[in-house]
């Protein structure tokens, strides 16, 4: 009877343990399934592509933007980056700190020209080609890489030197042939690095070379042609991209799009590298400093003016500026304040206005493309607004000097009024203009007589008899 309870009693223990067992069982595989299924969400995630958009001029602004874009998309781990472009050129110091980036960056690098009708020229074309896979719009080109110099007239080879005006053309032309040489071959890398025809990208820079998205398609320049981002998205992906890291395979499905946009600060910025908008700003300074100097006190002009300048200044060093420009603008000024001085009978005045009107137009080099140059459209209108606002300066000024001073021992000349006293050559006592004055005579007055005041000078006033 005692073993037959001690069999149910074991018998009921190794019941609940296998309960137990089998609930532990189950509880694993609950858990392995959870995990599976959590696995499958994360790998069906969509992935995240950097997006970065710019229309314009390459130059700092421009470059520390894409370049900041693309560090951005290194630290948020996108899949890729795409950078949307319309440019029709710029700086080569910019340009390469560009590439330069894209070489060095371990995310692969969509360069995207875009919208139709817009294209990659000059600097844009160097960026483009260099590229992980390059992307255009329908109906837009790129090419026209030619290197052009900046170097003022008169500036040697190297910092320091001189050369005569007989020398310049010649050091210039030497200069440019060897520009064209170096980014040709520098081209000619980052097509040959991106297995691309590396002879039509090399002559867009030795024969300015300009293709259309299809030509530049069928010559193996670009990788694709795609009408929107969306279709660009499609026909990416899946493609294997060489980054310094190795080999990455795309799987853009659903990806989303993280924009990155400029900002306020960078947009600004980037409108004072405007070679208009740096024009007005240094005519505004210079009216603004004119004004303050003929009326000192005045506090706002100046203020105004100086900081306009200073802009102006930050903007011409990305500018291609001509010194004799920057002379004759300010020999202008100098003609207009001088016109207040001397007696020209507006010979000084007009010498500024074709001073002023010379400079405009010289103080961007003539070689370079409109978009590094100022506008006629802008130089006309300023040229006339400066020119009137320095003839009413002039005006007010000659207006003031031969006013009729309003005060003071100068101000009761010709007024007239009564001796309280006799008054001679030593003196006496007058009552003019409601104020009692000391007074002289040539001629003896007698006390209550009335007289005129014909001159005055610290303080005293100089009086004669009238009849009336």
């Amino acid at each position: 009877m005692k073993k037959t309870r001690a069999a149910r009693r074991h018998g009921k223990k190794r019941a609940v343990i296998a309960k137990i067992k089998l609930g532990m069982l189950l509880l694993w595989i609950l858990v392995c399934f959870a995990a599976l299924l959590m696995g499958q969400e994360g790998t069906d995630e969509p992935v995240t592509v950097g997006r970065l958009s710019f229309s314009g001029v390459i130059n700092p602004v421009s470059a520390e933007y894409i370049i900041d874009g693309i560090t951005e998309s290194e630290i948020q781990d996108h899949a890729a980056v795409i950078i949307e472009m319309d440019t029709p050129g710029g700086l080569v110091d910019s340009m390469e700190d560009i590439v330069q980036k894209m070489i060095d960056t371990d995310i692969p690098v969509i360069v995207y020209v875009s919208p139709p009708g817009g294209g990659a020229g000059s600097a844009g074309a160097f960026i483009t080609i260099a590229s992980d896979i390059a992307v255009m719009a329908p109906d837009t080109s790129i090419g026209a890489a030619t290197p052009i110099s900046m170097m003022p007239t008169g500036q040697g080879e190297f910092p320091g030197e001189e050369t005569d005006e007989e020398t310049d053309a010649e050091t210039e032309s030497t200069l440019m042939h060897k520009a064209t040489n170096f980014y040709a071959s520098y081209m000619r890398g980052l097509a040959e690095g991106r297995k691309r025809n590396a002879d039509l990208a090399e002559s867009m820079v030795t024969e300015a070379v300009t293709v259309t998205a299809t030509e530049a398609m069928e010559q193996n320049i670009i990788d694709l042609i795609a009408g929107d981002i969306d279709e660009l998205l499609a026909l990416v992906n899946g493609r294997t991209f060489k980054t310094v890291k190795g080999e990455v395979i795309l799987n853009l499905e659903n990806a989303r799009i993280a924009e990155f946009p400029m900002g306020f600060r960078r947009e600004f910025l980037y409108t004072l590298t405007n070679p208009n908008v740096a024009y007005i700003l240094m005519m505004l300074g210079l009216m603004g400093l004119y004004f303050e100097l003929s009326n000192p006190g005045a506090i706002f002009p100046g203020v105004i003016g100086g900081i306009c300048l200073i802009l102006a200044c930050y903007s011409f060093q990305t500018l291609p500026v001509n010194y004799a420009g920057v002379l004759l603008i300010l020999l202008s000024v100098v003609l207009f304040i001088l016109e207040i001085k001397v007696t020209s009978y507006g010979l000084l005045s007009m010498g500024g206005i074709v001073s002023l009107f010379l400079g405009s137009i010289m103080l961007f080099k003539s070689s370079f493309p409109d978009y590094l140059r100022v506008s006629m459209g802008t130089i006309l209108p300023t040229v006339i607004v400066v020119t009137l606002f320095f003839a009413l300066c002039i005006w007010l000024t000659v207006k003031a000097y031969k006013r009729k001073p309003a005060t003071g021992d100068l101000g009761i000349v010709s007024e007239r009024g009564v001796a309280k006293t006799r008054i001679d050559k030593d003196g006496g006592k007058v009552y003019v203009h409601g104020e009692w004055w000391n007074a002289v005579s040539d001629t003896p007055i007698e006390e209550g007589e009335k007289v005129e005041v014909i001159e005055g000078k610290n303080l005293l006033i100089k009086v004669k008899k009238v009849e009336d």
